[in-house]
């Protein structure tokens, strides 16, 4: 058995996933250990600046710092925990980004691998797709992970086929379109659509989307409109990974929050605080998906490029 730490650093969150790794069948298992998360919109004002602001990178590593502590505390016993630590989006984009780096290698001693958006696809359809054989559905997947700056579309069965990673997410689609209003006004809903659906054209071209027979979804977004269409007076991800939404239930999710205000959506008991201001536009972003792409409904896991980091350690 292998201890493994992987911490991922997005526009919107940083997350955490310390595991033990087993070799067995069918490529062994993954038990967590801890598994955090953090929102600290690293990426606040970064479509509209190109900078990460000293608040915000100050916020990431306070959250990051706790992190090292958890990993240092579960390495007793098990000797140093190997650990990988990748930042996407935000980061990429970043004309600062070698301050966050450097605070990244001060706190874990390990430099950050700032992905591209292909890889960052690629270790989200391996998160997501590795204990999906129980449930038999359909293949091709096509893995849809819809993050803070960007969304990543990857098809295929065992392995990603094709991959594509686009300038949509739910925070810069917020700060976009949706950041004045509350609640948006149809123009503005309307706008940010306009640009999701220009942006899912793209993919078109690159990921062979019509292929695929399963929709895989992964990311806060998701899940939250998951627990929502779900009516779940709290958070549960027992209930909500491997849940199956219907394309109804998601317009229906997508339709109230973006018609709610602020402190309507604050009231949802799903809903992380963090979350509050931007779950509009990330649930608007997945209902765009599936009208566009056609499909029924939407398979949602809560394993993804945090898993998929896990497994690349072994």
């Amino acid at each position: 058995m292998t201890r493994v730490a992987a911490v991922d650093c997005g526009t919107n969150s940083v997350r955490l996933l310390i595991a033990d790794i087993a070799p067995g069948e069918g490529g062994g298992t993954l038990t967590d250990v801890e598994r955090r998360m953090e929102i600290v919109r690293l990426g606040e004002g970064v479509d509209e600046t190109g900078r990460l602001s000293p608040a915000a990178l100050e916020r990431t590593f306070t959250a990051m710092r706790g992190y090292a502590g958890l990993i240092d505390r579960h390495g007793t016993g098990h000797g140093p925990i190997k650990t990988r630590v990748v930042a996407t989006s935000a980061t990429r984009d970043a004309e600062n980004r070698a301050d966050f780096v450097s605070g990244v290698v001060d706190i874990f001693g390990v430099v950050p691998e700032v992905i591209s958006g292909d890889e960052e696809a690629e270790l989200s359809f391996l998160g997501a797709t590795r204990e999906l054989a129980a449930l038999r559905p359909a293949r091709p997947y096509l893995v849809v992970d819809i993050g803070g700056g960007s969304t990543e579309f990857v098809v295929g069965s065992s392995t990603a086929d094709a991959a594509r990673s686009i300038d949509i997410g739910c925070v810069r689609m917020t700060e976009r379109h949706l950041k004045d209003g509350d609640p948006p006004s149809p123009s503005q809903i309307s706008g940010a659509a306009a640009d999701i659906d220009a942006a899912l054209a793209t993919v078109r071209e690159t990921v062979p989307v019509h292929e695929a027979r399963t929709l895989v979804g992964l990311a806060g977004s998701v899940t939250t409109v998951a627990g929502i269409a779900l009516d779940l007076p709290e958070y549960d991800s027992s209930r909500i990974h491997l849940s199956r939404i219907t394309a109804a239930q998601v317009h229906e999710v997508t339709r109230r929050l973006l018609h709610a205000t602020r402190a309507e959506r604050a009231e949802i008991g799903v809903m992380h605080p963090g979350r509050v201001d931007v779950i509009g536009a990330g649930a608007l972003i997945l209902d765009r998906i599936m009208r566009e792409y056609g499909f029924g409904a939407v398979v949602v896991s809560e394993h993804d490029i945090l898993d998929g980091l896990a497994w690349s350690l072994v």
